[in-house]
């Protein structure tokens, strides 16, 4: 813990990268655009040291999530077969140079899974517990995609206690033009939208 001029404690803050791989980037089994660009605008931002105390990963990590994977996907509910376990497009993007994690949380095994708080790392730790147990306070998200995995890990976030912000310019979304309505989601929810700028 560390502390302000006027002695009261200071939570840590942490950047949490949701789910910047292979199969949600370009030429991917669900790509979304602008993914492969995200991906290298994360790495320059943290490049940049913007002074996070934590950085933490998600990915997307597939074995059998059952009604998760079609062949005849709509979209909402159900995807083409993706980021399965094993596979190059379950691999963090080569755009996202940064490697230098403190903690990389897998999620979605047998299920759907969109948000980073339903993963677990190696040690099979979750990621509020991780994120508790090292005193941090505030999050910033960023990643992909907006209005399905970016948006619910901030939601949880939030929920759970988090001073939250999502980076929507370190975003990337499968249906743009719903944004506004995934970003009034997000406000109601107390959930601040930034940039990478305001950080």
């Amino acid at each position: 813990m560390t502390y302000s001029d006027f002695g009261t404690p200071v939570g840590k803050r942490a950047l949490i990268v949701v789910d910047v791989q292979n199969d949600f980037c370009e030429d991917g089994s669900l790509a979304v655009a602008g993914g492969a660009k995200v991906a290298g605008d994360i790495s320059a931002y943290l490049a940049g040291g913007p002074g996070y105390d934590l950085v933490v990963a998600t990915r997307d990590a597939h074995v059998d999530p059952g009604a998760h994977f079609s062949d005849t996907p709509d979209f909402v509910d159900s995807w083409p077969p993706h980021c399965v376990v094993g596979t190059p497009g379950q691999e963090l993007h080569p755009n996202l140079t940064f490697r230098d994690f403190d903690g990389v949380f897998d999620k979605g095994g047998f299920e759907a899974a969109y948000s980073g708080f339903e993963g677990s790392n190696a040690e099979g730790r979750g990621l509020d517990e991780f994120l508790a147990e090292s005193g941090v306070t505030d999050v910033d998200v960023c990643g992909i995609a907006t209005d399905y995995c970016v948006k619910a890990t901030a939601l949880d976030a939030a929920m759970l206690g988090y001073v939250t912000t999502v980076l929507t310019d370190l975003t990337a979304a499968v249906a743009p033009d719903g944004l506004d309505a995934t970003y009034q989601v997000l406000a109601d929810s107390g959930v601040a939208l930034g940039t990478a700028r305001d950080a």
